[in-house]
């Protein structure tokens, strides 16, 4: 381990319960990541459960900059808020990232790699996220190669309660949410709604000769409304909706150019819970539509300022039951129907648009049983076919012991995802690729110690991966472009995760520490090399300390080490270190008044070449309950 970043761990500051991988004796977490709640001493999986508290003491605005600071997450993003940004969990691909938010699976089938773009995602209503680590396409299908990233909106549990937030800062950034709800014998219901708005910063840095400000304004709503017909029977309708707009600069020619994107994000969400036999059968029959459209724009143009078009829409209609077969044993099975479809133009280079559609059908099942006291075993298999590619089959295993304060994890999961409908019909298309196919072990140890004051953990894992489709760029030709996709890569990714926490009176001390080689593995000339962007060293700490009088305060330091832009690894990313400090204070019966410093040395530092990144911030707001 680097001098550094073990100076950085033995000094540990960290923010309270932030990356906690193991709670106190005393406390129970139940987690809904695995599709059905689970209490978190009988998951085997690596997982890191950010509740409601440690959402709020974060302040952070967008989940990616949250989940960064959790063991195995990276964060890369082309500019400032709003701008094109990927989350990698344990050196996966960016689209390799699961995103679900209150169940429902969200993806991007007008994008090259299919993935979610974290650039729109906000904490917003939020009351709990859970990173899940390792391939999990047992249960979440394809995509799911990473992890997944499980967000859970707050649900009332009184009559009327409401929440509201605003701040401002730095670059005329002014941000706001509010919600209401309630709940009832009868229904249960939620409203939200957020917005944003920044100056925001050149998306090329300014030394590639960045200089204007390329600003975000971001509006988002969500609503939910659970009626119960019977004790035994419940209808669910959710609704989310977003809007965004960025300014640009080109990726490839002179900055500061005048172009944007526009980016609509709406799903929709109906299903029926039917509980059988005392409540031991659960039943969930579900349709989902999902729809993002994205436009980009140069008002420079002559003519058409439209330099892109792209339109995606995922339908999904799903089974799932629960069945607690006896005392610890519980199993979750279903069916899913998915049916995506894409159409997207580049008006200066086509005429025609590239449009494709296609449909995957899969079962899935898994059991957790508690075999004997303290020892909980998890096996699953899903069988998806696949219109394009068939049938698949995989499978997934895993275990958590518990002994006193000593607990010991291992798992076994497989991971698919099939080429996205932009690499098989787009203008760059090959109809002859084949999926992505990965699977990976992982093996962890969490120790309590003082009586649950400390918490430390460690986990080792290891994750390889074939057939990854790759750009490969081509003389023109009449039949394509310059270039097109193709089954070249191979990848392995394996290190280890570290993780402490410890709570002494009024100080909770919090630290992370991920090692990570993802390596390219393919035949050829960059056999050996990193992936891009997957720095080999990460590390997150702070300590928060709370005044007798109600005031919190927090300083955090994150350390990135280097990383490389190309396959080539001729372009290197610097590794940079950012300090950040927080403070709290309650002035009355649900009122809070917080701000915080970003960036306290004013760091310049890259996390995709060219792009800029945030330099030293200033921010304050007050939050509101009631």
């Amino acid at each position: 381990m680097p001098a550094r970043l073990y100076l950085l761990l033995t000094t540990a500051l960290a923010a309270p319960a932030l990356a906690q991988e193991a709670p106190a004796p005393d406390t129970t977490i139940i987690v809904t990541a695995l599709r059905t709640p689970l209490a978190l001493d009988r998951v085997a999986s690596s997982i890191t459960v950010l509740d409601h508290a440690a959402i709020e003491a974060s302040q952070a605005l967008t989940v990616s900059d949250l989940i960064a600071r959790t063991p195995g997450v990276t964060m890369s993003r082309t500019g400032g808020y709003g701008t094109t940004t990927g989350v990698r969990i344990r050196g996966a691909e960016s689209d390799q990232t699961v995103v679900v938010i209150d169940g429902v699976k969200l993806n991007d089938p007008s994008s090259p790699g299919g993935g979610y773009d974290f650039g729109d995602l906000f904490v917003g209503d939020a009351d709990r996220i859970e990173i899940l680590r390792g391939p999990q396409s047992t249960l979440w299908g394809s995509q799911a190669i990473g992890g997944v990233v499980n967000i859970v909106t707050d649900v009332p549990t009184s009559p009327l309660a409401g929440s509201a937030e605003a701040e401002g800062g730095s670059r005329g950034l002014a941000s706001g949410r509010a919600a209401i709800g309630g709940t009832s014998d009868a229904i249960t219901w939620r409203i939200a709604g957020n917005a944003m708005r920044t100056d925001g910063i050149s998306a090329i840095a300014p030394a590639f000769g960045g200089q204007e400000r390329d600003g975000y304004r971001h509006v988002g709503g969500s609503g939910r409304l659970e009626a119960r017909l019977t004790p035994d029977i419940a209808i669910d309708l959710r609704g989310y909706w977003s809007h965004g707009r960025v300014d640009l600069d080109s990726s490839f020619g002179p900055p500061d150019t005048p172009d944007y994107s526009l980016s609509t994000n709406w799903t929709g969400y109906a299903g029926v819970n039917v509980a059988l036999f005392d409540g031991r059968l659960r039943n969930r029959i579900a349709y989902t539509r999902d729809q993002i459209d994205r436009d980009n724009y140069d008002p420079s143009q002559v003519g058409s300022t439209r330099t892109f078009d792209g339109h995606g829409r995922n339908e999904h209609i799903e089974y799932q039951g629960t069945l607690a077969i006896a005392q610890g044993w519980d199993a979750t099975f279903g069916a899913e129907h998915e049916h995506s479809r894409f159409r997207a133009i580049s008006p200066q280079f086509q005429t025609v648009p590239d449009d494709g559609s296609v449909s995957i059908d899969s079962v899935y099942g898994q059991i957790v049983g508690t075999v004997v006291e303290g020892l909980t075993l998890t096996g699953g298999l899903r069988h998806d076919d696949h219109q394009t590619f068939g049938g698949k089959t995989l499978f997934s295993g895993g275990g958590v012991w518990t002994i006193g304060q000593t607990r010991l994890r291992a798992t076994y999961s497989e991971g698919f995802k099939a080429p996205t409908l932009y690499q098989l019909f787009s203008e760059y298309g090959n109809r002859d690729l084949r999926p992505e196919q990965a699977h990976g072990w992982d093996a962890g140890i969490e120790q309590g110690l003082l009586d649950g004051h400390l918490t430390l953990s460690a986990t080792w894992f290891d994750r390889r991966t074939r057939n990854l489709v790759e750009f490969a760029f081509d003389p023109p030709r009449a039949d394509r472009p310059f270039g097109y996709y193709q089954n070249v890569d191979r990848a392995l990714a394996k290190g280890i995760e570290a993780a402490a926490a410890a709570k002494f009176g009024p100080v909770t001390i919090d630290a992370n520490y991920t090692w990570t080689d993802a390596e390219d593995r393919s035949p050829g000339a960059t056999f050996g090399n990193d992936l891009i962007r997957r720095p080999r060293n990460t590390a997150y700490a702070s300590a928060t300390y709370a005044w007798p009088f109600g005031l919190a305060t927090t300083a955090a330091v994150t350390r990135v080490s280097h990383s490389f832009e190309d396959a080539a690894n001729t372009i290197r990313l610097d590794g940079y270190t950012l300090v950040d400090l927080r403070a709290e204070m309650p002035v009355g019966h649900g009122l809070a008044l917080f701000g915080r410093v970003e960036n306290l040395t004013d760091e310049t530092y890259e996390t995709a070449y060219r792009y800029g990144t945030l330099g030293r911030s200033f921010y304050g707001g007050v939050r509101a309950k009631f």
